[in-house]
């Protein structure tokens, strides 16, 4: 045998494949939604979560490079960001000046 053998040989013409036509749907979508809404049926779609204030992007550069990271309730968060807005000063330099407060009034340990 010199050359490849043909699996095709013995076929005079090749298949041809079509698509089965679609089934056409029993009841019209507007239909099905009215039953559900009469019935009370919950939907699937997903409920769409209301939208939560967000916070305008805070900006400096001050060179810290370090990550710091702490669980806190979201009251005390919101306290801390409304008195680093009031001081017009980066998270990282409020920290610090809570820490030397604390320190000043014996509370350090």
């Amino acid at each position: 045998m010199s050359g490849r053998v043909n699996p095709f040989a013995d076929l005079a013409d090749p298949p041809v494949f079509t698509p089965k036509p679609k089934k056409e749907k029993p009841v019209a979508e507007e239909m099905i939604e009215r039953i559900a809404k009469e019935h009370n049926f919950p939907s699937r779609q997903a409920a769409k979560q209301p939208n939560t204030l967000r916070r305008k992007p805070r900006v400096h550069r001050t060179g810290r490079n370090q990550q710091f990271n702490a669980k806190a309730t979201p009251e005390t968060i919101e306290k801390f960001y409304k008195l680093a807005n009031e001081k017009n000063v980066p998270l990282g330099e409020l920290l610090r000046l809570a820490l030397e407060a604390l320190e000043r009034a014996g509370g350090g340990g």
